[in-house]
Protein backbone atom coordinates (compact mmCIF):
# COMPACT_ATOMS: atom_id res chain seq x y z
CA UNK A 1 0.00 0.00 0.00
CA UNK A 2 2.72 2.48 0.91
CA UNK A 3 4.75 1.69 -2.22
CA UNK A 4 1.72 2.77 -4.19
CA UNK A 5 1.51 5.87 -1.98
CA UNK A 6 5.11 6.76 -2.86
CA UNK A 7 4.43 6.31 -6.57
CA UNK A 8 1.31 8.43 -6.27
CA UNK A 9 3.25 11.29 -4.61
CA UNK A 10 5.96 11.14 -7.25
CA UNK A 11 3.32 11.19 -9.98
CA UNK A 12 2.10 14.44 -8.36
CA UNK A 13 5.64 15.82 -8.98
CA UNK A 14 6.67 15.85 -5.35
CA UNK A 15 10.46 15.43 -4.95
CA UNK A 16 10.63 12.49 -2.53
CA UNK A 17 13.77 10.34 -2.20
CA UNK A 18 14.01 6.68 -1.25
CA UNK A 19 15.91 7.69 1.89
CA UNK A 20 13.03 9.90 3.03
CA UNK A 21 10.53 7.12 2.31
CA UNK A 22 12.59 4.60 4.30
CA UNK A 23 12.64 7.08 7.17
CA UNK A 24 8.84 7.12 7.13
CA UNK A 25 8.75 3.29 7.20
CA UNK A 26 11.17 3.18 10.14
CA UNK A 27 9.02 5.64 12.08
CA UNK A 28 5.94 3.48 11.46
CA UNK A 29 7.81 0.35 12.52
CA UNK A 30 8.89 2.08 15.74
CA UNK A 31 5.24 2.86 16.53
CA UNK A 32 5.67 6.59 16.94
CA UNK A 33 2.01 7.19 16.01
CA UNK A 34 -1.28 5.48 16.72
CA UNK A 35 -3.74 4.02 14.18
CA UNK A 36 -4.94 7.44 13.09
CA UNK A 37 -4.99 8.89 9.58
CA UNK A 38 -4.51 12.37 11.01
CA UNK A 39 -1.34 11.29 12.83
CA UNK A 40 -0.12 9.42 9.76
CA UNK A 41 -0.69 12.56 7.65
CA UNK A 42 1.49 14.72 9.90
CA UNK A 43 4.18 12.04 10.17
CA UNK A 44 4.27 11.52 6.39
CA UNK A 45 4.42 15.24 5.72
CA UNK A 46 7.25 15.73 8.22
CA UNK A 47 9.23 12.80 6.84
CA UNK A 48 8.70 13.34 3.12
CA UNK A 49 8.19 17.07 2.50
CA UNK A 50 11.13 19.36 3.21
CA UNK A 51 9.83 22.54 1.58
CA UNK A 52 6.72 24.15 3.08
CA UNK A 53 5.83 25.56 -0.36
CA UNK A 54 4.95 21.98 -1.34
CA UNK A 55 2.49 21.45 1.52
CA UNK A 56 -0.53 22.28 -0.65
CA UNK A 57 0.50 19.80 -3.35
CA UNK A 58 1.07 17.13 -0.68
CA UNK A 59 -2.34 17.81 0.88
CA UNK A 60 -4.08 17.30 -2.45
CA UNK A 61 -2.13 14.15 -3.31
CA UNK A 62 -2.64 12.67 0.18
CA UNK A 63 -6.37 13.40 0.10
CA UNK A 64 -6.79 11.85 -3.34
CA UNK A 65 -4.90 8.66 -2.41
CA UNK A 66 -6.50 8.05 1.00
CA UNK A 67 -9.97 9.33 0.14
CA UNK A 68 -12.51 7.54 2.32
CA UNK A 69 -9.89 5.78 4.48
CA UNK A 70 -10.52 6.36 8.19
CA UNK A 71 -7.68 4.33 9.72
CA UNK A 72 -4.47 2.57 8.81
CA UNK A 73 -5.11 -0.93 7.43
CA UNK A 74 -4.83 -4.07 9.58
CA UNK A 75 -4.87 -2.08 12.82
CA UNK A 76 -7.60 -2.33 15.46
CA UNK A 77 -9.08 1.07 16.18
CA UNK A 78 -10.32 2.11 19.62
CA UNK A 79 -12.92 4.79 18.84
CA UNK A 80 -12.66 7.74 21.26
CA UNK A 81 -15.77 8.68 23.19
CA UNK A 82 -15.68 12.28 21.95
CA UNK A 83 -15.78 11.10 18.33
CA UNK A 84 -18.85 8.96 19.02
CA UNK A 85 -20.57 11.89 20.70
CA UNK A 86 -19.95 14.07 17.68
CA UNK A 87 -21.50 11.40 15.46
CA UNK A 88 -24.62 11.59 17.60
CA UNK A 89 -24.75 15.36 17.21
CA UNK A 90 -28.19 16.71 17.90
CA UNK A 91 -30.39 17.83 15.02
CA UNK A 92 -32.71 20.76 15.70
CA UNK A 93 -36.09 21.16 14.04
CA UNK A 94 -37.23 24.48 12.59
CA UNK A 95 -39.65 24.88 15.50
CA UNK A 96 -36.90 24.32 18.07
CA UNK A 97 -34.66 26.88 16.35
CA UNK A 98 -37.44 29.44 16.22
CA UNK A 99 -38.00 29.04 19.96
CA UNK A 100 -34.40 29.98 20.81
CA UNK A 101 -33.95 33.71 21.38
CA UNK A 102 -30.79 35.76 21.05
CA UNK A 103 -29.40 37.29 24.24
CA UNK A 104 -29.43 40.78 22.76
CA UNK A 105 -26.00 42.01 21.77
CA UNK A 106 -22.29 41.40 22.09
CA UNK A 107 -21.92 43.26 25.38
CA UNK A 108 -24.61 41.13 27.05
CA UNK A 109 -23.05 37.96 25.67
CA UNK A 110 -19.62 38.82 27.08
CA UNK A 111 -21.09 39.84 30.44
CA UNK A 112 -23.00 36.57 30.71
CA UNK A 113 -19.93 34.57 29.67
CA UNK A 114 -17.88 36.12 32.48
CA UNK A 115 -20.56 35.07 34.97
CA UNK A 116 -20.61 31.48 33.69
CA UNK A 117 -16.81 31.21 33.79
CA UNK A 118 -16.98 32.08 37.49
CA UNK A 119 -19.86 29.70 38.26
CA UNK A 120 -19.38 26.64 36.05
CA UNK A 121 -17.29 23.81 37.52
CA UNK A 122 -18.04 20.84 35.24
CA UNK A 123 -18.73 19.83 31.66
CA UNK A 124 -22.25 20.20 30.22
CA UNK A 125 -23.95 18.89 27.08
CA UNK A 126 -27.36 19.41 25.49
CA UNK A 127 -28.54 22.26 27.71
CA UNK A 128 -29.62 25.84 27.18
CA UNK A 129 -27.67 27.72 29.84
CA UNK A 130 -24.12 26.58 30.57
CA UNK A 131 -21.02 26.47 28.40
CA UNK A 132 -21.43 23.11 26.66
CA UNK A 133 -22.03 21.10 23.51
CA UNK A 134 -25.01 20.13 21.34
CA UNK A 135 -27.44 22.42 23.14
CA UNK A 136 -29.09 25.79 22.64
CA UNK A 137 -26.86 27.77 24.99
CA UNK A 138 -25.12 30.79 23.41
CA UNK A 139 -21.78 29.38 24.64
CA UNK A 140 -20.02 26.22 23.45
CA UNK A 141 -20.11 24.29 20.19
CA UNK A 142 -22.07 21.73 18.19
CA UNK A 143 -25.52 23.13 18.98
CA UNK A 144 -27.65 26.03 17.82
CA UNK A 145 -28.17 29.61 18.93
CA UNK A 146 -28.96 32.61 16.71
CA UNK A 147 -26.21 34.67 18.35
CA UNK A 148 -23.49 33.00 20.39
CA UNK A 149 -19.80 32.54 21.17
CA UNK A 150 -18.27 29.30 19.87
CA UNK A 151 -15.76 27.89 22.38
CA UNK A 152 -13.61 24.98 21.18
CA UNK A 153 -14.78 22.24 18.87
CA UNK A 154 -15.90 22.48 15.25
CA UNK A 155 -18.73 24.62 13.96
CA UNK A 156 -22.14 23.00 13.49
CA UNK A 157 -22.48 24.96 10.26
CA UNK A 158 -25.01 27.55 11.41
CA UNK A 159 -22.71 30.57 10.84
CA UNK A 160 -24.22 32.46 13.79
CA UNK A 161 -21.21 32.80 16.14
CA UNK A 162 -20.22 36.39 16.82
CA UNK A 163 -16.91 35.33 18.41
CA UNK A 164 -14.76 32.19 18.22
CA UNK A 165 -12.45 31.30 21.11
CA UNK A 166 -9.81 28.95 19.75
CA UNK A 167 -6.41 29.01 18.08
CA UNK A 168 -7.29 28.98 14.40
CA UNK A 169 -4.92 28.04 11.59
CA UNK A 170 -5.42 29.23 8.03
CA UNK A 171 -3.76 28.12 4.80
CA UNK A 172 -2.23 30.45 2.20
CA UNK A 173 -3.99 30.55 -1.14
CA UNK A 174 -2.05 28.70 -3.86
CA UNK A 175 -0.96 31.09 -6.61
CA UNK A 176 0.11 28.24 -8.93
CA UNK A 177 -3.34 26.75 -9.50
CA UNK A 178 -3.90 25.75 -13.12
CA UNK A 179 -7.08 27.44 -14.28
CA UNK A 180 -9.79 25.38 -15.91
CA UNK A 181 -10.73 28.45 -17.98
CA UNK A 182 -8.91 31.46 -19.41
CA UNK A 183 -11.94 33.71 -18.94
CA UNK A 184 -10.80 35.02 -15.55
CA UNK A 185 -7.46 36.07 -17.01
CA UNK A 186 -9.17 37.72 -19.95
CA UNK A 187 -11.49 39.66 -17.63
CA UNK A 188 -8.60 40.81 -15.43
CA UNK A 189 -6.60 41.77 -18.49
CA UNK A 190 -9.04 44.58 -19.17
CA UNK A 191 -7.36 46.48 -16.34
CA UNK A 192 -3.92 46.29 -17.88
CA UNK A 193 -3.59 49.67 -19.52
CA UNK A 194 -0.39 51.13 -20.88
CA UNK A 195 0.40 54.69 -19.87
CA UNK A 196 3.23 56.98 -20.84
CA UNK A 197 5.84 57.29 -18.17
CA UNK A 198 9.42 58.61 -17.97
CA UNK A 199 10.90 59.81 -21.26
CA UNK A 200 8.33 61.20 -23.69
CA UNK A 201 9.78 59.30 -26.63
CA UNK A 202 12.10 56.43 -27.44
CA UNK A 203 13.83 55.19 -30.61
CA UNK A 204 11.70 53.04 -32.92
CA UNK A 205 14.51 50.95 -34.39
CA UNK A 206 12.48 48.99 -36.97
CA UNK A 207 10.75 52.07 -38.35
CA UNK A 208 14.07 53.98 -38.41
CA UNK A 209 15.71 51.26 -40.52
CA UNK A 210 12.75 51.14 -42.94
CA UNK A 211 12.58 54.93 -43.26
CA UNK A 212 16.35 55.18 -43.82
CA UNK A 213 16.17 52.54 -46.57
CA UNK A 214 13.32 54.37 -48.27
CA UNK A 215 15.34 57.60 -47.99
CA UNK A 216 18.19 56.26 -50.16
CA UNK A 217 20.40 55.55 -47.18
CA UNK A 218 20.13 58.93 -45.52
CA UNK A 219 19.47 58.50 -41.82
CA UNK A 220 15.80 59.09 -40.94
CA UNK A 221 15.33 58.70 -37.19
CA UNK A 222 11.84 57.76 -36.04
CA UNK A 223 10.68 58.10 -32.43
CA UNK A 224 7.65 56.64 -30.60
CA UNK A 225 6.16 57.34 -27.17
CA UNK A 226 7.67 55.19 -24.42
CA UNK A 227 5.05 52.98 -22.79
CA UNK A 228 5.03 51.07 -19.52
CA UNK A 229 2.47 48.94 -17.73
CA UNK A 230 1.81 51.20 -14.74
CA UNK A 231 -1.13 49.29 -13.23
CA UNK A 232 -0.39 48.47 -9.57
CA UNK A 233 -2.78 46.23 -7.69
CA UNK A 234 -3.11 45.67 -3.93
CA UNK A 235 -5.23 42.60 -3.02
CA UNK A 236 -6.63 42.00 0.47
CA UNK A 237 -7.84 38.40 0.75
CA UNK A 238 -10.30 37.07 3.32
CA UNK A 239 -9.18 33.63 4.56
CA UNK A 240 -10.63 30.98 6.88
CA UNK A 241 -14.10 30.41 8.26
CA UNK A 242 -16.83 30.63 5.61
CA UNK A 243 -14.19 31.36 2.95
CA UNK A 244 -13.14 27.69 3.14
CA UNK A 245 -16.13 27.00 0.88
CA UNK A 246 -14.64 29.25 -1.80
CA UNK A 247 -10.99 28.17 -1.72
CA UNK A 248 -10.92 26.82 -5.29
CA UNK A 249 -12.60 29.87 -6.77
CA UNK A 250 -10.40 32.28 -4.80
CA UNK A 251 -7.23 30.40 -5.75
CA UNK A 252 -8.16 30.61 -9.43
CA UNK A 253 -8.73 34.35 -9.09
CA UNK A 254 -5.50 34.84 -7.12
CA UNK A 255 -3.48 32.75 -9.57
CA UNK A 256 -4.85 34.68 -12.54
CA UNK A 257 -4.05 38.00 -10.85
CA UNK A 258 -0.46 36.89 -10.15
CA UNK A 259 0.06 36.07 -13.83
CA UNK A 260 -1.68 39.16 -15.25
CA UNK A 261 -0.42 42.00 -13.04
CA UNK A 262 3.27 42.81 -13.01
CA UNK A 263 2.90 44.97 -9.90
CA UNK A 264 0.82 42.98 -7.41
CA UNK A 265 0.97 42.98 -3.62
CA UNK A 266 -1.33 40.94 -1.40
CA UNK A 267 -2.19 40.50 2.28
CA UNK A 268 -4.67 38.41 4.25
CA UNK A 269 -7.41 39.30 6.73
CA UNK A 270 -10.22 37.35 8.38
CA UNK A 271 -13.85 38.42 7.80
CA UNK A 272 -13.16 42.17 8.03
CA UNK A 273 -10.05 44.34 7.96
CA UNK A 274 -9.02 45.63 11.38
CA UNK A 275 -5.79 47.14 12.69
CA UNK A 276 -3.45 44.60 11.06
CA UNK A 277 -3.10 42.27 8.07
CA UNK A 278 -0.56 39.53 7.35
CA UNK A 279 1.39 37.96 4.47
CA UNK A 280 1.87 34.37 5.62
CA UNK A 281 -0.91 32.48 7.37
CA UNK A 282 1.46 30.15 9.21
CA UNK A 283 3.15 33.16 10.82
CA UNK A 284 0.17 35.48 11.10
CA UNK A 285 0.52 35.83 14.89
CA UNK A 286 4.21 36.80 14.74
CA UNK A 287 4.55 38.66 11.42
CA UNK A 288 1.87 41.29 11.06
CA UNK A 289 1.65 44.53 9.10
CA UNK A 290 -0.29 47.23 10.88
CA UNK A 291 -3.06 48.66 8.73
CA UNK A 292 -1.75 52.19 9.28
CA UNK A 293 1.59 51.03 7.81
CA UNK A 294 -0.29 49.50 4.88
CA UNK A 295 -1.91 52.86 4.19
CA UNK A 296 1.45 54.66 4.44
CA UNK A 297 3.35 52.12 2.34
CA UNK A 298 1.17 52.24 -0.78
CA UNK A 299 0.32 55.38 -2.73
CA UNK A 300 -3.25 56.27 -3.75
CA UNK A 301 -2.51 55.28 -7.38
CA UNK A 302 -2.63 51.58 -6.38
CA UNK A 303 -5.88 49.79 -7.25
CA UNK A 304 -7.33 48.08 -4.17
CA UNK A 305 -9.21 44.76 -4.53
CA UNK A 306 -10.90 43.18 -1.52
CA UNK A 307 -11.73 39.48 -1.95
CA UNK A 308 -14.15 37.97 0.56
CA UNK A 309 -17.66 36.63 1.05
CA UNK A 310 -18.55 39.44 3.50
CA UNK A 311 -20.46 36.84 5.55
CA UNK A 312 -20.14 37.49 9.28
CA UNK A 313 -21.93 38.92 12.25
CA UNK A 314 -22.74 42.64 11.80
CA UNK A 315 -20.96 43.19 15.15
CA UNK A 316 -17.69 42.36 13.39
CA UNK A 317 -18.15 45.37 11.14
CA UNK A 318 -19.90 47.92 13.33
CA UNK A 319 -18.72 47.43 16.93
CA UNK A 320 -15.38 47.70 18.76
CA UNK A 321 -14.39 44.27 20.05
CA UNK A 322 -16.62 42.67 17.43
CA UNK A 323 -13.91 40.53 15.81
CA UNK A 324 -14.44 36.80 16.33
CA UNK A 325 -10.76 36.37 17.24
CA UNK A 326 -9.71 39.27 19.44
CA UNK A 327 -10.86 42.56 20.94
CA UNK A 328 -10.31 45.12 18.21
CA UNK A 329 -10.17 48.72 19.41
CA UNK A 330 -11.96 50.15 16.36
CA UNK A 331 -14.82 48.73 14.29
CA UNK A 332 -14.06 47.14 10.95
CA UNK A 333 -16.23 49.80 9.29
CA UNK A 334 -13.71 52.47 10.31
CA UNK A 335 -10.87 50.63 8.57
CA UNK A 336 -12.94 49.94 5.45
CA UNK A 337 -13.68 53.66 5.25
CA UNK A 338 -10.02 54.60 5.71
CA UNK A 339 -8.87 52.18 3.02
CA UNK A 340 -11.52 53.32 0.54
CA UNK A 341 -10.51 56.95 1.11
CA UNK A 342 -6.80 56.15 0.74
CA UNK A 343 -7.32 54.16 -2.48
CA UNK A 344 -10.10 55.87 -4.47
CA UNK A 345 -10.06 53.12 -7.13
CA UNK A 346 -11.23 50.04 -5.25
CA UNK A 347 -13.69 47.14 -5.57
CA UNK A 348 -14.84 44.22 -3.43
CA UNK A 349 -15.06 40.81 -5.17
CA UNK A 350 -17.51 38.43 -3.51
CA UNK A 351 -17.47 34.69 -4.37
CA UNK A 352 -20.98 34.22 -2.93
CA UNK A 353 -23.76 34.14 -5.58
CA UNK A 354 -25.16 37.61 -6.12
CA UNK A 355 -28.70 36.31 -5.72
CA UNK A 356 -28.24 35.70 -1.98
CA UNK A 357 -26.60 39.01 -1.12
CA UNK A 358 -29.89 40.63 -0.12
CA UNK A 359 -30.40 37.95 2.55
CA UNK A 360 -27.04 38.61 4.30
CA UNK A 361 -27.12 41.60 6.61
CA UNK A 362 -23.32 41.87 6.75
CA UNK A 363 -23.10 42.02 2.94
CA UNK A 364 -25.60 44.88 2.89
CA UNK A 365 -23.58 46.76 5.52
CA UNK A 366 -20.28 46.41 3.64
CA UNK A 367 -21.87 47.35 0.31
CA UNK A 368 -23.21 50.53 1.89
CA UNK A 369 -19.82 51.43 3.40
CA UNK A 370 -18.05 50.82 0.07
CA UNK A 371 -20.56 52.74 -2.07
CA UNK A 372 -21.97 49.52 -3.57
CA UNK A 373 -18.68 48.67 -5.30
CA UNK A 374 -19.16 44.94 -4.67
CA UNK A 375 -19.08 42.54 -7.61
CA UNK A 376 -19.56 38.76 -7.92
CA UNK A 377 -16.69 36.51 -8.96
CA UNK A 378 -18.22 35.76 -12.35
CA UNK A 379 -16.99 36.75 -15.79
CA UNK A 380 -19.58 39.52 -16.06
CA UNK A 381 -18.90 40.61 -12.48
CA UNK A 382 -15.13 40.76 -13.05
CA UNK A 383 -15.58 42.80 -16.20
CA UNK A 384 -17.75 45.28 -14.33
CA UNK A 385 -15.17 45.46 -11.54
CA UNK A 386 -12.29 46.06 -13.98
CA UNK A 387 -14.22 48.85 -15.63
CA UNK A 388 -14.72 50.43 -12.21
CA UNK A 389 -10.99 50.20 -11.44
CA UNK A 390 -10.07 51.65 -14.85
CA UNK A 391 -11.84 54.94 -14.23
Amino acid sequence: MLIGFLEHLRAARLPISIKEFLGLLEALKAGVIGPSMDEFYYLARAALIKDERLFDKFDKAFGAYFHGVQTLPAVDLDLPLEWLKRQMQREFTAEEKAAVEAMGGLDKLLERLRELLDQQKERHAGGNRWIGTNGTSPFGNGGFNPEGIRIGGPSAGNRTAVKVWEQRAYRDYDDQVELGTRNIKIALRRLRRFAREGADEELDLDDTISATARNAGYLDIRMVPERHNTIKVLMLLDVGGTMDEHIRQTEELFSAARSEFKHLEFYYFHNCVYDFVWKNNRRRHSERLMSWDLIRRFNPDWRLIFVGDATMSPYEILQPGGSVEYNNDEPGAVWLQRLSERFPRFVWLNPEPEGIWEYRQSIAVIRQILAHRMYPVTIAGLERAMRELSR
